[in-house]
């Protein structure tokens, strides 16, 4: 039976290398986690969200899941959002795709993958709405990176509609919900676009995001 004591060591000496910097540190973690933003990211171990906005533990909610779909039977990701709005009270909700996302790709191949075939047909759906944007499927990488942010932008669009979104609204609470994608080569975010802080303006959001990149693929 392996300990993996190789991890448990680099966590011996992160924690001691974090208290000496600052004493205080782990004692005000302790005590309350106030973020106000909540994450919702691809579990692709190449995208840690702190490191990538350069915020601490505590200042990030985050829910990560395969190719970051909001799925309205997902009760995973739904209880997620309902914590960080109802109770955390965060202010900022960010989807957040990754170019070279391989679900995405792999959503768009002809061969069985097993059980995340059923997972990935959410974003099939993306592509067969927006097929006539994005062409005939040749799996090229304009196409990819493309479908990479149509499915942030209908993801982003998904939480919106959601009832926890929609009731926070109607309560009058500060909550405003954003479409990014991440690039591996560089490590920068790009902001699609899509920046909803109400009902009326969803459509108009979703519509601005899409023409978005449909100036991008007519070049």
């Amino acid at each position: 039976m392996s300990s993996l004591k190789d991890l448990f060591d680099k966590n011996q000496g992160w924690s001691e290398r974090i208290s000496q910097q600052d004493p205080d540190f782990f004692p005000t973690l302790a005590a309350q986690q106030a973020p106000q933003y909540l994450w919702i990211g691809c579990s692709d171990s190449r995208v840690p969200a702190n490191e990538i906005v350069d915020l601490l533990p505590g200042e990030l909610f985050v829910h990560r899941n395969v190719s970051n779909l909001v799925v309205h039977s997902d009760m995973n990701c739904l209880s997620v959002l309902q914590f960080a709005v109802e109770v955390l009270k965060v202010r900022h909700v960010m989807v957040v795709g990754h170019y070279g996302c391989g679900g995405v790709r792999a959503s768009m191949d002809t061969r069985r993958h097993g059980l995340i075939d059923n997972w990935l047909s959410h974003i099939r759906d993306v592509y067969h709405q927006y097929r006539d944007l994005i062409g005939p499927w040749q799996d090229t990488a304009v196409q990819n990176d493309r479908l990479c942010e149509l499915n942030v932008i209908e993801q982003a669009h998904n939480v919106c509609n959601t009832t926890i979104v929609q009731d926070a609204w109607d309560r009058g609470q500060p909550l405003t919900v954003h479409g990014w994608v991440y690039t591996l080569t560089n490590g920068k975010l790009t902001d699609l676009d899509f920046c909803v802080s109400g009902r009326d303006e969803i459509d108009p959001e979703l519509d601005r995001a899409v023409s978005r990149v449909a100036r991008v693929m007519r070049g």
